[in-house]
């Protein structure tokens, strides 16, 4: 005989029913209040850093020069510009920066800062890909901006909306990261101060061949960003900056990826790929290291894209 199951009357009664209710509910707000106040806590941070981001929507980026690049164009290296040029400077360059994520927070910057006169130099090599990933991680300062805002909303969407239910959600990055490590010094001195290894350049004797690879979507970004500059009074150079010669000898299609930014611009490139000769210059195939780029600031110098400070004493 199969015995009928009993169930608890306190369990099922309508008060442990209403308890159990609010007690989800209670939880829920302790959920959400807690997200919204460590992400105040986080952004706190992120606001205080000397990072170069942080200083661009705090009011702390005046410049007199633009410097736009992905990693290579840390090679504009802001000491040595601001020694030889006189000039103030603000580098918007990142690790694998894409051209869309550039546009957006030059104009940022010309919204906030900008005057006519202002000179914005770009490493056109930035070109060569997007980046969503990194899109993604400018959630830490999308709440500052509603161009980055829309742009992370159509590149990706999912992290737009994770953005959106959770605040802790937006500092869970790389981005967040570098703030928090430039909190307490600047980050103007970020490039690298090695020499390129015997083991580097023996590989390269061996590699194959190397193409920069573009697309409609980057090249009409680049185009709208100088058109857009230049709009409001803002002198723009495009540049390719220096790779190590024997890398540099293999790129098969860097004539050809030049005219392609001309055609789309309008401007001229200047193309300082092989400019620089000398192991000691470089960090590795596609980056200069510091005494690399005093060299190039030397050269830009020279040839009139920035101007020099000697001379204007």
């Amino acid at each position: 005989m199969i015995k009928k199951s009993h169930i608890s009357t306190a369990e099922s009664s309508p008060v442990a029913i209403r308890t159990q209710w609010w007690f989800w509910v209670a939880w829920l707000l302790c959920v959400w209040a807690g997200d919204r106040l460590g992400g105040w806590v986080l952004q706190q941070g992120v606001a205080h850093s000397q990072f170069r981001y942080s200083r661009l929507y705090q009011g702390r980026a005046q410049a007199d020069v633009l410097l736009l690049g992905n990693s290579r164009g840390l090679i504009f290296y802001q000491p040595e510009i601001e020694r030889q040029s006189g000039l103030r400077s603000m580098n918007f360059s990142y690790n694998a920066l894409s051209i869309d994520l550039g546009r957006v927070l030059v104009l940022d910057w010309l919204d906030r800062y900008g005057k006519s006169g202002e000179l914005l130099l770009i490493d056109v090599t930035m070109c060569d890909r997007t980046n969503d990933p990194l899109v993604a991680s400018f959630n830490t300062y999308r709440h500052w901006s509603a161009r980055l805002d829309s742009l992370i909303r159509r590149r990706v969407p999912k992290a737009w909306w994770g953005g959106v239910l959770s605040h802790l959600f937006r500092y869970n990055s790389e981005l967040f990261q570098r703030a928090l490590f430039y909190l307490w010094h600047s980050d103007e001195d970020w490039l690298l101060d090695r020499i390129i290894t015997p083991r580097m350049k023996q590989a390269n004797e061996h590699a194959l061949p190397y193409a920069i690879t573009t697309q409609t979507y980057l090249m009409e970004q680049l185009a709208t960003l100088v058109c857009e500059a230049q709009a409001r009074g803002v002198h723009v150079r495009l540049l390719i900056n220096p790779y190590w010669p024997p890398f540099a000898a293999r790129i098969t299609n860097l004539a050809e990826f030049k005219h392609q930014v001309e055609q789309a611009t309008g401007l001229p490139v200047w193309d300082y790929s092989t400019a620089l000769r000398g192991d000691h210059l470089f960090g590795d195939y596609q980056h200069v290291n510091k005494a690399g780029a005093a060299r190039y600031v030397q050269l830009l110098v020279k040839d009139g894209i920035l101007p020099s400070a000697a001379a204007d004493k």
